[in-house]
């Protein structure tokens, strides 16, 4: 990247983040999109006046090489890789070689970090998170780097700005990918269909395949299937919720749903 960005810091990239997501719905498109490379233009190429010809030209450019996921959007993570630094790119500490894509992972980490339990991970929790996935990425960052991190962090993903980030934020942050159950019907189909579809399900959420779910399984299999229902959902919410389920299907009461307590819960026949 050339000189216009190279002492670019998260608080400016948090302003510009800000700025062209107008929306606040998590991407820079659309308008947003040519306004950014508008700026942009004007910033690397000052000298040279902006047309719309040069700025369509620099936006193919830039998004053939930094649109990893090719949907025509800028994430936020795609935007800190094309114009921050390397050594400020406090975003990289988020990549992975594969996305999360199991709702199972995503409460492990969830329920490591809500360390009192509150069901919503505060601005300490959450610069706990990051000093630890920046040790994991072996970088060093000092306190002071820390501290500015986990403020734009809080800035940019804490949407309704309440000083704590809750499920969704979270989700957000780790790019969760699209909800596990959104590809059955499980009350619009037959009864072979509704067993073969019941076996993928218990499958996915059986992470340790135990033959049960428990703990980030079942808080996985209750997060994706109450957000069926409803777009979001709180720590709080889910708490209560996981109760209900257990409640209903934990015929045996060990702390676990077992895989026929789950099919009898769903209306699964598994002998038939």
């Amino acid at each position: 990247m050339e000189s216009a960005f190279d002492n670019l810091d998260a608080a400016g990239f948090l302003e510009i983040w800000q700025h062209f997501d107008a929306d606040d719905n998590g991407y820079i498109e659309g308008k947003e999109l040519d306004e950014f490379f508008r700026h942009m233009m004007k910033t690397l190429g000052p000298q040279e006046k902006a047309t719309e010809e040069r700025v369509q030209r620099l936006k193919q450019r830039f998004m053939s090489a930094y649109d990893i996921t090719a949907d025509g959007k800028l994430q936020i993570q795609e935007l800190a890789n094309m114009i921050l630094p390397e050594d400020e790119n406090f975003l990289l500490v988020f990549r992975r070689e594969a996305p999360l894509d199991n709702s199972v992972d995503f409460m492990k980490i969830w329920r490591k970090y809500d360390v009192d339990c509150s069901g919503y991970i505060s601005a300490q929790e959450l610069k706990a998170f990051l000093k630890d996935l920046f040790q994991q990425h072996h970088r060093a960052v000092s306190s002071d780097k820390l501290e500015e991190y986990t403020d734009a962090m809080m800035k940019i993903f804490d949407k309704n700005k309440d000083g704590r980030l809750d499920l969704n934020d979270l989700a957000r942050i780790l790019a969760l990918e699209e909800n596990f159950l959104i590809q059955f019907q499980m009350d619009a189909c037959s009864k072979e269909e509704r067993k073969r579809d019941f076996e993928k399900i218990f499958a996915h959420y059986d992470v340790s395949k135990t033959g049960a779910l428990e703990g980030a399984e079942v808080d996985g299999f209750v997060k994706d299937m109450m957000e069926l229902v409803r777009p979001s959902i709180t720590g709080p919410e889910l708490d209560k919720l996981r109760v209900i389920l257990l409640g209903h299907c934990d015929v045996n009461k060990d702390g676990k749903i077992q895989k026929n307590e789950l099919a009898l819960c769903l209306g699964v026949k598994l002998n038939a």
